[in-house]
């Protein structure tokens, strides 16, 4: 099973998994407030894990009961274009960054 970023990434988009990750599954655009995990690369290997600091990356058996929709979510960034994904997605993207604003972890870089 892949491994998942759930919401408390948006707003911070920590790029420490990046570096650890073996398969280099994980990316995110200029664009966009987080990071998101490939499903169709992710080897399971778990390095991403213990480099996030705000604990957003799950495994998908693991993604807490609240964070469910998330899965998707990931899953879409890769097989839908950027609009699509937008359309669907975009509310509870920005729903989780300002909820993440005030986070000791939050990127002002993404808020300005």
């Amino acid at each position: 099973m892949p491994y998942i970023i759930v919401d408390p990434c948006v707003g911070v988009k920590d790029v420490s998994c990046v570096a650890v990750c073996p398969v280099d599954c994980i990316i995110g655009t200029d664009d966009d407030p987080m990071m998101f995990i490939n499903p169709d690369e992710c080897i399971d290997c778990g390095a991403c894990l213990p480099e996030c600091p705000v604990n957003a990356i799950f495994s998908e058996e693991e993604v807490p009961a609240d964070q469910q929709a998330w899965i998707e979510l990931n899953a879409d960034y890769f097989r839908m274009d950027r609009g699509a994904f937008l359309a669907k997605h975009g509310t509870a993207i920005d729903a989780a960054k300002e909820k993440n604003r005030g986070s000791t972890h939050a990127n002002p870089a993404l808020y300005s």
